[in-house]
């Protein structure tokens, strides 16, 4: 059977995220080249803050551990913190860059789709651009509402929250039009993000009794092509795409950038913060 790289957890923990390097390629060219100054791991955490500050909290698809590592300042004192990777290396990673930061932060290779922890042992679950490779998400998103704390009807409290980051339809419309460009012959309907801002409340809402959508507004202005094709090269589409093909395209880059000064391409994304 065939299964799209997208959700492919062999190819997604041996190729793709088998380290840090690719998606620290992608965190950079946002880094350098976004318009929106605030930044997006500060505008996470100002959503972050907001949640109770004593609480147990476990991140899905941690990667590198960027959330952490951008405002390490903004960690409560009393967060008792769990981050999880389906991929070994992005642990490795993880681990290097937040030994740093002086905190008791426990590592754990975990699948979202089967969490090893009893329920309601979590207050807070984070799946930080993550639930998108999940292959069965409605199974993950059980499970996530299945480790989180429900509310006390005696106190009032209210239940545990789930934050998941993830991107428009549109996000980045410019490189997919320049992957259709070079690939006209794909089916391209294996490659379609299946959890969105515009279809990931539904998938949320049968598990959660409220939930939330914050967007997140910017854009790239680019103005240097080389870190630019290594965005486009470390990416799942452009990663079977004919050097040839990449030449081309490479060259009509230039072009415009000479033309135009920098090359525009449009950003939409955001989060779901739902409550058990």
């Amino acid at each position: 059977m065939f299964m799209p790289k997208f959700i492919d957890q062999t190819y997604l923990k041996t190729d793709q995220y088998r380290d840090a390097s690719n998606l620290n390629v992608r965190i950079e060219i946002h880094r350098r080249f976004s318009v929106n100054l605030r930044g997006w791991f500060p505008w996470v955490w100002d959503i972050l803050e907001k949640l109770p500050q004593r609480a147990r909290v476990l991140e899905l698809g941690c990667g590198a551990g960027s959330l952490w590592t951008a405002c390490p300042e903004r960690i409560p004192a009393g967060w008792v913190l769990t981050l999880s990777d389906l991929s070994e290396g992005m642990l490795k990673s993880a681990w290097q860059n937040l030994i740093v930061i002086g905190r008791g932060i426990k590592f754990e290779q975990i699948d979202a789709q089967s969490i090893p922890y009893p329920d309601e042992t979590f207050d807070i679950v984070i799946a930080n651009h993550m639930l998108y490779h999940v292959p069965d998400r409605p199974k993950a998103i059980a499970e996530i509402r299945r480790v989180l704390r429900s509310p006390d009807p005696v106190s009032g409290k209210s239940g545990g929250h789930l934050i998941a980051t993830t991107v428009s339809e549109n996000h980045l419309k410019e490189m997919n039009d320049w992957f259709r460009r070079v690939k006209a012959d794909m089916d391209f309907s294996a490659g379609t993000n299946p959890f969105t801002l515009e279809n990931g409340r539904e998938q949320i809402q049968p598990f959660f009794g409220q939930v939330e959508i914050h967007r997140y507004e910017d854009s790239l202005s680019i103005t240097e092509i080389p870190p630019l094709m290594a965005y486009l090269k470390s990416s799942i589409s452009f990663g079977d795409v004919p050097e040839p093909a990449l030449a081309q395209l490479e060259q009509e880059l230039q072009n415009e950038l000479q033309s135009k000064g920098a090359i525009y391409v449009f950003k939409d994304s955001g989060l779901f913060l739902a409550a058990k």
